[in-house]
């Protein structure tokens, strides 16, 4: 045969490359692992729990299907309805402590001070220390008889005449674990901030300061619109990870003392596991599923709608 007039043959591709050309296709095997994984660890143990939730199940008994009588019960139920109202506190009340402080801090590191490194590696120590070990720190800091808090204060300042009985009584113990959970949650917001704020362009500020703004003129019309998206997701997490806070709180009162430190967590726990009632538990961890969408869908629309950053023209 001539050479000039020989045409190169392709093989056609087989079955196998054909499928794996074929783009939906590659998109399914590519998101299998993740979707197996979500699956087998999050849409499982949940859906067993809502399901749980509509049973009287017991350790050891698998139980028949209630309804709403689970529900029923805990609307009358004075030590659950307790702990929802502890768990809103205690969320509020941190979170807007954790923000503030954390915000101060984050605008303090943002400009050059001395030892800056060494100063945001210590300020990030709290939040890596596993919560257990804080929880237990935090339990000898408040012992009504081995505090160190209460031997400074009676022994050295001789402010006090008697110990502080910090777990004691049901105030005192609440406003104790709100200092925990903010001691604890400050470095989340402050490092999260301090990345925000860096993003947030020098000229910016110097035509600010040019045009004769005030420090606080700078903060509310510069720093707080660009930083905006940036809380609305710390604000959403740090919900989030305070409502359904449970090992600081078991850790250090087990929801004691008279059941007046319960979170719906904690509770959940307790009525479950130790108290042998999963139906119960189940539905006390169901009825947070309302609040914790409710926290979504508040930054979600806080982040959808971009209005206060980038116009009225804008939605």
């Amino acid at each position: 045969m001539d050479a000039s007039t020989w045409v190169p043959t392709r093989t056609p591709p087989n079955l196998l490359a054909r499928l794996f050309d074929y783009k939906p296709f590659l998109i399914c095997v590519c998101l299998a692992p993740a979707l197996g994984l979500l699956l087998v660890f999050l849409t499982y143990p949940l859906g067993l729990g809502i399901w749980l939730a509509f049973t009287d199940a017991e350790i050891g008994r698998s139980g028949s299907w209630v309804g709403l009588e689970n529900f029923d019960s805990l609307m009358e139920d004075r030590v659950f309805l307790n702990a929802v109202w502890f768990t809103v506190f205690y969320t509020a009340a941190a979170t807007v402590v954790k923000f503030a402080l954390g915000l101060w801090l984050a605008l303090l590191l943002n400009h050059h001070i001395p030892f800056k490194s060494i100063i945001r590696a210590i300020i990030l120590m709290p939040f890596i220390v596993p919560t257990v070990l804080s929880a237990i720190a935090f339990w000898w800091i408040y012992d009504p008889q081995f505090s160190i808090l209460s031997y400074v204060l009676v022994d050295v300042l001789h402010w006090r005449d008697t110990y502080i009985d910090f777990l004691g009584t049901p105030w005192a113990a609440r406003w104790s674990l709100i200092a925990a959970n903010i001691w604890r949650g400050i470095p989340f917001v402050a490092i999260t901030l301090l990345a925000g704020l860096q993003t947030i362009s020098p000229a910016l500020y110097e035509a600010a300061l040019l045009d004769g703004a005030s420090p606080w003129q700078r903060f509310r019309f510069v720093t707080t619109p660009l930083l905006m998206p940036i809380l609305a997701v710390v604000l959403t997490f740090s919900v989030l990870f305070t409502f359904t806070d449970f090992q600081l709180v078991y850790a250090i009162t087990r929801g004691g003392p008279i059941n007046s430190t319960h979170l719906m967590a904690t509770l959940a726990f307790q009525r479950g596991i130790p108290g042998s009632q999963l139906g119960e538990g189940a539905a006390i961890a169901v009825a947070m599923i309302p609040f914790l969408v409710l926290a979504t869908l508040l930054s979600y629309f806080a982040l959808a709608r971009r209005k206060w950053q980038q116009g009225p023209e804008n939605e």
